[in-house]
């Protein structure tokens, strides 16, 4: 018998969203999977969307009271049917040969929980593949998510593009924190059980994240406090190169006293901190500009990379001052 998936999207008011990741699931190659919608709380819901695919997917929708994205894929978790669970984010698409591409690694490598890389579609307008490439590039923090080993370790899957056996699930009890790192976490949590991780380079998303520098701005943020807030957890995960987006932020913002020093003591230390800081983001530009073949998505490309950062890094420092303040 082949493997079945059970595939897990929980949804917060995003109805054109479920729409287009659905439409994505009809065309996959591997066809021996189930989907399973969570409304988790939402005031637009999607009931009408999700059931309109009924005659093209084996679909199930479910209703209930908001709890957030962890919780929401426990719900799932427990009325699955599947072998295997495949989480998704409802702002995906998913390519034909996602799932066949996962079961050859699975029967291949054998494990119990993996992830998989997220990509820009040819169909992304040129903002949403300029935040694509800061998310992905290694000249950002975007290049380690893309590891088969993560800093050391085994590859932490993140939620966007995530499965794991049934078994998985059962002997950890799925996620136990709801938002603010909770995918990190149950990865880690998972491997240290003593389950099998690993990449599937193939097994890729289109992710759309955000439409606007301001949305993303806010993400990353988010995404900032979420890895202090991991260290409650596990304080071994928080390395140094977690520190770099904030660090490139308080280099941003010693750029006026560096100019200030260099005025009173004529040491040159603003015209160097100026070009590394132009090497830097020549570096970016060039590296966008060539995998983009646009130079309009250069030019963004540096612009998310620099929102990417700052806004990682001031979430980063934010959460970092409220741990230390709070105990």
């Amino acid at each position: 018998m082949p493997r079945k998936y059970s595939i897990i999207i929980p949804l917060y008011n995003r109805p054109d969203e479920i729409r287009e990741l659905l439409d994505s699931l009809t065309r996959q190659t591997y066809t021996h999977f189930e989907v399973l919608v969570i409304e988790d709380g939402s005031v637009n819901d999607a009931q009408a969307i999700v059931e309109s695919f009924a005659n093209r997917l084996d679909v199930k929708y479910f209703r209930k009271e908001n709890s957030g994205q962890g919780f929401t894929r426990n719900f799932g978790f427990e009325r699955a049917s599947g072998d295997y669970f495949v989480i998704f984010d409802s702002d995906c698409l998913i390519p034909p040969h996602y799932l066949q591409a996962v079961e050859t690694d699975l029967n291949r490598y054998g494990y119990d929980l993996y992830g998989g890389p997220d990509a820009a579609s040819p169909d992304f307008n040129d903002v949403q593949k300029a935040i694509s490439y800061a998310m992905t590039s290694p000249f950002s923090t975007g290049g380690i998510r893309g590891k088969k080993k993560t800093l050391g370790g085994q590859f932490h899957p993140r939620s966007f593009n995530m499965g794991l056996s049934r078994q998985v699930y059962e002997k950890t009890g799925g996620f136990i924190i709801t938002r603010m790192a909770e995918d990190i976490e149950y990865s880690i949590r998972i491997i240290r059980s003593g389950f099998k991780s690993g990449l599937i380079p193939d097994a890729y998303v289109y992710h759309k994240r955000r439409s606007t520098f301001g949305q993303f701005f806010k993400q990353l943020h988010f995404f900032g406090r979420a890895r202090i807030n991991l260290s409650r957890f596990f304080p071994d995960e928080l390395k140094l190169v977690h520190f770099f987006p904030a660090l490139f932020f308080l280099f941003l913002c010693s750029l006026p006293v560096w100019l200030l020093i260099q005025s009173l003591t004529a040491l040159p230390v603003f015209t160097l901190s100026s070009i590394v800081l132009a090497l830097y983001t020549l570096i970016v530009f060039t590296d966008a500009t060539v995998k983009n073949k646009s130079l309009k998505i250069g030019i963004l490309g540096v612009a998310a990379v620099f929102t990417q950062l700052s806004g990682y890094g001031i979430g980063f420092i934010k959460e970092g001052w409220r741990k230390l303040t709070r105990g």
